[in-house]
């Protein structure tokens, strides 16, 4: 009867030791900075390792044009590039923390996580369709 008692204390202070080690993580990725660019530097978009954006800088010569399409375009391009270096902070950190071991499902938790990469989909169309 005792036996399982002390299997579950067991447990619950490895669950608390992960708890700690994932929060310390997070303060470590918090304080991370990446950045992201588009347009030949037009556009910077800073994020942390929590993929969390931090500051957005737009080149005043590009509102002055005022192609509202071509920001809109660079700053989702930039944002793009920033995340997926922010995600690859994070991977190195986790892989950091368990000491390189892979995991089974560990990729498919962090995709889950951040969000599968997917292909963005645009409602623009650069060159016109032709029927089949």
């Amino acid at each position: 009867m005792f036996k399982g008692i002390t299997g579950l204390g067991s447990l619950l202070k490895q669950a608390h030791q992960v708890s700690a080690k994932m929060q310390s993580l997070n303060d470590e990725l918090r304080g991370q900075r990446v950045t992201g660019s588009a347009g030949g530097g037009m556009v910077e978009i800073e994020v942390n390792g929590l993929v969390e954006v931090l500051r957005c800088r737009i080149d005043p010569q590009l509102l002055s044009d005022g192609d509202t399409e071509l920001i809109e375009d660079l700053v989702v391009g930039a944002v793009n590039q920033a995340v997926a270096q922010a995600k690859q902070l994070h991977a190195e950190a986790i892989k950091s923390v368990t000491g390189g071991i892979s995991l089974p499902g560990l990729d498919q938790a962090m995709g889950k996580f951040f969000g599968a990469a997917e292909e963005p989909q645009s409602d623009r169309q650069d060159t016109p369709q032709e029927d089949p």
